[in-house]
């Protein structure tokens, strides 16, 4: 007997995906690549990789989900960030020693320093080592700009999704990267 032409083909069909999946479900004959066994590894991606390219997915993703959405970023022009950061890293220094530290004409830091000191973002005092010297240094005002600054994420929208993770995840999250900044800004020399 004759089968048509369709029955024919739709059983050799059959019997070429049963014979692919009895294939894949036992164990094959190395053919000299990959073939998944953890003693070759051809140059492919490493553990490590995926693992970072996960990470990279999931930074992504956690950016456009929490990144601030009240409005510009910053108010501070970038060179008024730039003084205000200075200080914020070195401390108190004359008008002098900023411009020198930033490579800036003096008159340039001092326009900015009068700019910011008319905001209350920075004042002027004394040094008390030589009160021949004038300082000029960040107010509270001045440290909660920079702060704000830098503020990249929406805080209060994380901290409401952080107080739903379970006791004890949030710390591990946060002690996680930490160690990989930590580990990225101090490499183990080889």
């Amino acid at each position: 007997m004759v089968l048509p032409l369709q029955v024919q083909w739709s059983s050799l069909y059959n019997l070429r995906w049963s014979t692919r999946i009895t294939r894949c479900l036992t164990p094959a004959e190395p053919i000299g690549i990959d073939d998944g066994f953890p003693s070759r590894n051809p140059g492919g991606v490493t553990e490590e990789r995926a693992q970072a390219e996960r990470f990279a997915e999931l930074f992504r993703a956690v950016y456009l989900t929490f990144h601030r959405r009240d409005g510009p970023r910053g108010q501070l022009a970038g060179a008024s960030r730039a003084v205000l950061e200075h200080l914020a890293l070195a401390g108190p220094l004359t008008i002098g020693e900023a411009a020198a530290h930033m490579t800036r004409a003096q008159s340039v830091i001092s326009e900015i320093v009068t700019h910011l000191e008319s905001q209350g973002l920075l004042e002027r005092e004394a040094d008390p080592a030589d009160r021949r010297r004038t300082l000029i240094w960040l107010t509270p005002s001045g440290h909660e700009a920079l702060r704000r600054d830098r503020e990249v994420l929406g805080v209060d929208h994380l901290a409401r999704t952080m107080a739903r993770l379970p006791p004890g995840r949030a710390d591990d999250l946060i002690a996680g990267l930490r160690t990989l900044v930590d580990l990225a800004t101090n490499p183990k020399e080889d």
